[in-house]
This record gives C-alpha cells, structure tokens and sequence, in this order.
C-alpha cells in the first residue's frame, strides 16, 4: 500500500470531478492512458483477450472491462477443434459518480430587487447549512442544435471560478439562529449570482455565461444540466496529519479505486468489470443508474462478442461477485451515541465491510468470508460496521445491483465523518486500503 500516491490520486480526480460528466471525462482519460480502447454502446465490438475496454454511457455513467489471456474468443476456435475452454468468471466493482448538491432548474434567472439569484433545486440529501457562505462554481453540460433534432451537439462546462454563493441570514434577522433553524430549498437556498444592471441581464444573466463559454449565441441553447459544485481545495489535516478533508468524498474514493483497480492487471482465466454509476443519491432509477438494465446488456455483449452462448453468459453472471463500494459512517466524536455499541469504526481503521440485516447493505455471511479471507492474507486493515438497531442508515447500489444481475454482492467503503456536507473528513491512509483491496479483488 502507498497512502501518499493514492491520496495524491484521489486529490486528482475531486478536483476534475466537478460534475458526475466531468468524472466521467477524468475517467475516461485515466483508463486511455493505461492503454484502455474505447468502445460505443451500440456499435460493433471485437474483442481480444489480453486487453482492457471502456464505454461512457449516457454522459455521466462508464464501464470498463478486461478481459484475461487466457480467455480465448470462441469465434477464433475451428468448430471442428475439441477445445473447448472454460467460460471466463466474473468480477465486478461498481461506484456512483454523483453526490448530494444544488441542480439549476429551467428558467435559471430570478432578479430580485437588484440581485440576481439563481433558481436550483436539491439533488440528493445535502446537509443544507454546509452550502452556506461558501463560493460555488458551476459545471455540467449544455447542449445546443446539431445536425437533426436527434443529435444536438453536447458541450462539456466547468466555470472553473467562483461565481455564485447562498449567504446566511444574519443573526440579528433571526436570534434563534443558535437554536438550530430549518431550511427551506425554495426560500433559503438560492444563490446570488449578479448583481443586475439592465433588462436584458436581469432575463440572461445565466444563459449569457453558459453561452460565453461555449461560443454561442444564448438563443442556441436548447437545455442544460448543471449543478453548483464547491471549489474548496483538498487537504490533510490533524497533528500527524492522519486525516483528509475535501468535497465530493462520497464517492470519489470508490470512484478512483475502481479505477486503479481495474488497471492495475489481468486476471488471465477471467474478466474484470467497473462500474461507475450516476444518480444513486436519488434511487439509481435511471438509464445511467445502477436500477438500469444497461450492466446486464453490456456484461451480456462482452460474452457473446467473445463467442460465448447465452446460457454460458447466465452461468458467468450467477456465479460472478460484485463488490458494491460506497462510504461508510465514522463514529462522530460528539455522538457516540449515535453509532452502534459495538461495531463502530473510525477514520484510520481501514475499509469498513457494511452489514445490515434489512439488506440496505449486502450482507451475506458466506460473500462477506470471501472479502475477509482477501484483506487478512494481503494484510488489509478493515473492519465489519452495522448501524445503532434503532436508526436507519442509507442504502447502497450493492443491494439493488445484487438482484438486478442475481450475483454475490459485498458493500464495502472508507469510513468518513460529516457524510452529504459540502465538505467531508476521512482517515488519510484509508484510501491507500480501498484501492489495495479493490486491486486484490481483481487479481487473486
């Protein structure tokens, strides 16, 4: 393991992945560089044993795949050959690229006075108040008139400077303030941007920028997906510095094991897949999501590319093993008494193997052996973690991918305090442990 290279990795990958396209454009880069070829969703493949692929899907999703040597392609063996090699296993790793912020909504301009505010909704669970007096950027995508209706041109956005910021009411406008108050999404969460200065700024002040980085007029735009991202700097953190602190943790860390994982060997008699979903802090019930049937299809194709049947494709599936990786809750220092009274877990511990018997987790005894026997014979820290039995924690893509592919599936993840804020805290040295399991899982 070396903490010092895979938090200088991870530092990498937040500040690029301001938007859950832009993780996919960082991605995309990192697996091209290690000498991955990319594929379309719809075209033809060939595949080749011995060789890594990727395909983006739906702008904000990826997967990638290796496919081991010694996992012969069927259609290069003569029928009348009596080889007949065995189906290649499977492995997978899946992430989520997105995380819990503010979203524009159509019609973004709201003046107010001499202000112009944005006008976002929440995506997700942020915690709201960590949102407050901070300088935010935007970044997503816009898409302007292509060739037909049905191929507009899609620009990649990232504003890269602070332009807007959610100020807090002072405390003489509200006494109480102290006393914790509630935050209203449509009231208390909106963003200036300008201040106005004519008519025409006050209608396009957004669509103005947006058409100014793209080089277009505003009127060519046809829709957009942006979100408000912080632009704080990563950092380490304590007196031994043994803590690491940053926006978008949750779940960039899973996020940039799977990809080191992935490319960092073969398994020569097996294929290795990553996943790396959007939309999973609200339900994963989308195309690019892990509730999509997108992973049975592309895992499908891989096989029948490779010459492989259906039924030995449905064979690999029920017999591969997905590990789900998403973070998990660090006891808080001020509320102990909200973790569970023995199986707790701090920052520094290692990877925290996610148990629950609602199956919010995956948790299942015999899968979960599996994980353990990997991490003590390469000497992995980690620990099992359950939640208090009388509050609920969240939900994972382990669960919901586990009965999509009816595949063995373990949650696992790195420990972090103030999950969902705009900013969060982890164990310096527990990115280093995720990706040295993630790359085991891989290879043994």
């Amino acid at each position: 393991m070396n903490p010092q290279k895979d938090i200088e990795h991870l530092t990498r990958l937040l500040m690029d992945s301001v938007s859950p396209f832009h993780c996919i454009l960082t991605a995309s880069q990192i697996l091209k560089d290690a000498g991955f070829k990319r594929l379309d969703l719809t075209g033809a493949w060939n595949l080749e044993p011995g060789h890594g692929y990727y395909l983006p899907v739906f702008d904000s999703c990826l997967m990638a795949f290796t496919i081991g040597s010694e996992c012969r392609n069927m259609e290069t063996i003569s029928t009348v050959s009596d080889f007949s090699p065995a189906v290649p296993s499977l492995r997978m790793e899946a992430a989520h690229t997105d995380w819990p912020c503010m979203k524009l909504k159509p019609s973004p301009e709201i003046p107010v006075g001499r202000y112009g505010k944005l006008n976002v909704e929440v995506y997700g669970s942020p915690i709201l108040s960590t949102w407050l007096d901070r300088p935010l950027s935007l970044a997503g995508k816009v898409c302007t008139s292509g060739e037909t209706p049905f191929s507009p041109n899609v620009h990649m956005v990232d504003i890269k400077r602070p332009v807007a910021l959610i100020p807090s009411l002072a405390i003489h406008m509200n006494r109480e303030v102290n006393k914790g108050v509630e935050l209203n999404p449509q009231i208390d969460m909106l963003p200036i941007l300008t201040l106005l200065k004519d008519q025409a700024d006050k209608d396009n002040c957004l669509l103005n920028l947006l058409a100014e980085e793209i080089g277009c007029s505003p009127d060519q735009i046809l829709d957009y997906d942006i979100c408000l991202y912080n632009l704080d700097s990563c950092t380490t953190l304590g007196l031994n510095e043994e803590f690491f602190t940053a926006p978008r943790i949750d779940n960039l860390t899973s996020v940039q094991a799977c990809l080191t994982a992935i490319a960092s060997g073969f398994r020569t008699g097996g294929i290795n897949v990553i996943a790396l979903y959007d939309n999973e802090e609200v339900g994963s019930r989308t195309k690019q999501g892990a509730f999509s049937a997108v992973t049975d299809r592309v895992l499908e194709k891989i096989y029948l590319s490779l010459g492989y049947s259906r039924q030995q494709y449905l064979n690999a599936v029920m017999d591969g093993f997905l590990l789900s990786m998403d973070v998990a809750h660090a006891m808080h220092p001020n509320h102990k008494e909200k973790c569970d009274i023995k199986n707790r877990i701090f920052p520094g511990d290692g990877v925290a193997i996610k148990m629950a018997a609602a199956q919010s987790y995956a948790t299942d005894a015999s899968c979960i052996s599996v994980i353990e026997g990997i991490c003590r014979r390469s000497h992995i820290p980690y620990k099992k973690f359950s939640n208090r039995s009388d509050i609920k924690g969240g939900a994972t893509l382990g669960t919901i991918s586990s009965a999509m592919l009816s595949m063995k599936t373990v949650d696992i993840g790195v420990p972090i305090l103030a999950m969902h804020s705009a900013r969060e805290i982890m164990g310096a040295d527990d990115q280093a442990a995720l990706v040295a399991l993630a790359s085991e899982f891989f290879l043994v």
